[in-house]
């Protein structure tokens, strides 16, 4: 069934795009809740006029999102989650955790526009964040075991102190008592 968006829907498209979908799904689901229309003749002719007319709005809203796009360029997250001794998770990182961190970090990005699998091992991974259906910025995120962040800062060693050595005074024995014999 061929549909046309009505909004953007995440892993299935974008506003105004022509997607191909079960006729179940569509018919069920996406045009009931009016997230899409069937994509007769006559309404995609209705899309490419709202199209044109809309072109330097739509422009815009790309350079906002390019805009938004960069202030993330060069952001890493690192993320300390318990692990147990085989470097397996106690629960996951995942879109929200990553929106949760972004957001300490003063980037309010919804989590919703965040892809990723949940991840479940210490290690490196990449974050999606599709601001845009031709902006996306990709965030590396390293899940770290809760304990190593302080392990990992560098620790300054004090230079060995010599010690002078220390004159020992002699020290006096006491004249030990005699025992009386045994007879």
């Amino acid at each position: 069934m061929e549909l046309i968006l009505k909004e953007d829907i995440i892993g299935l498209g974008f506003k105004n795009d022509i997607v191909n979908v079960k006729s179940g799904y569509g018919r069920n689901y996406l045009i009931p809740q009016g997230k899409a229309v069937i994509a007769s003749e006559s309404a995609k002719k209705v899309l490419a006029e709202n199209l044109k007319q809309q072109a330097h709005k739509l422009a815009a809203q790309k350079a906002a999102a390019e805009e938004r796009g960069n202030e993330l360029q060069g952001i890493a997250l690192t993320i300390p989650a318990k692990v147990s001794i085989t470097g397996q998770l106690y629960g996951s990182v995942n879109a929200a955790t990553v929106a949760e961190e972004l957001k300490k970090l003063g980037h309010d990005i919804d989590r919703k526009i965040i892809t990723m699998r949940d991840i479940k091992k210490v290690g490196d991974y990449v974050a999606l964040v599709h601001f845009h259906k031709e902006v996306t910025v990709e965030i590396p995120v390293t899940v770290v075991a809760e304990g190593a962040t302080e392990e990992a800062a560098p620790v300054q060693e004090e230079a060995p102190v010599e010690e002078a050595p220390v004159a020992e005074a002699p020290v006096e024995e006491a004249p030990a008592e005699e025992a009386p014999a045994a007879e």
